[in-house]
C-alpha cells in the first residue's frame, strides 16, 4: 500500500524529504588532524549562525577528509527515512539531532582557547563523526546500507554533490570527543556507539 502512496504522491508532485545520519569511525594514532578540521568548521558554522552555504562549505572539507583518511575507517552506521511531509521531516531530523548531541563527549566547545590549556594533550586512537542531513528527492547512495567501505565513500561524495547541487535543507555534525584532549576509550566506543558496524 505505501509503495502505491509513494507513486501517487510522485505523480501528484509532492516533495519528497531524506533525512538521514551516516556515523564514521576512524581508528589510529594519526586521526587528531581531522579533530582540528571539525573544530573549525564547527566555529565556522556558529560564527555563520547557521547559514546553510557556510555549513555546507564545512561539510564537503569534513567529507574530503573523510575520503582522504579512509585507511583509519574501523566501523560505520547509518540510518534514516523519507518523507512526503516537511513537518515531519523536520521532526525527524530534530530527532537525530538530539540523539547525537546526546552522545559521549559529542557537544562542540563554544569557548575560546583557555590561555591555560597544557600545550600536550593524551591523543585520542578514536574518532566518531556523525553527519545529519535533511535533502529534498532521492539519493539511492546514501539511501542504502553504508558499513561498507565502498558504499561509505560513495555516500560521502553524494553528500558532497548535494551541497553543490543546492538540494541540502539541513545540516548538522557532531563527533566524539569534541576537543583535544579527551579521549573516546574502546568501552565508551562500544557503550555509546552500539550501532557501529566493522568494515
Amino acid at each position: 500500500m505505501s509503495a502505491w502512496r509513494d507513486r501517487l504522491n510522485k505523480f501528484t508532485g509532492k516533495t519528497r524529504y531524506v533525512v538521514c545520519r551516516i556515523f564514521v569511525h576512524l581508528a589510529g594514532d594519526d586521526i587528531a588532524p581531522l579533530l582540528g578540521v571539525l573544530n573549525s568548521a564547527a566555529r565556522e558554522a556558529i560564527d555563520a549562525e547557521g547559514d546553510l552555504e557556510v555549513i555546507g562549505e564545512g561539510l564537503v572539507q569534513i567529507c574530503q577528509n573523510l575520503l582522504q583518511m579512509n585507511l583509519y575507517w574501523q566501523s560505520a552506521a547509518n540510518e534514516g527515512d523519507f518523507f512526503w511531509q516537511e513537518g515531519e521531516a523536520g521532526d525527524y531530523f530534530t530527532e537525530l539531532f538530539t540523539d547525537s548531541a546526546q552522545r559521549y563527549l559529542s557537544e562542540v566547545p563554544l569557548s575560546e582557547e583557555d590561555e591555560n590549556m597544557p600545550l600536550s594533550f593524551p591523543v585520542t586512537r578514536n574518532l566518531v563523526v556523525m553527519i545529519t542531513v535533511a535533502l529534498t528527492g532521492e539519493e539511492p547512495d546514501l539511501e542504502t546500507n553504508l558499513a561498507d567501505r565502498e558504499a561509505l565513500e560513495y555516500g560521502l561524495k553524494a553528500l558532497i554533490n548535494l551541497h553543490y547541487n543546492q538540494r541540502l535543507e539541513a545540516i548538522q555534525i557532531h563527533y566524539s570527543p569534541a576537543q583535544f584532549g579527551d579521549e573516546l576509550t574502546n568501552d565508551q566506543l562500544l557503550l555509546n556507539f552500539s550501532e557501529l558496524i566493522p568494515l
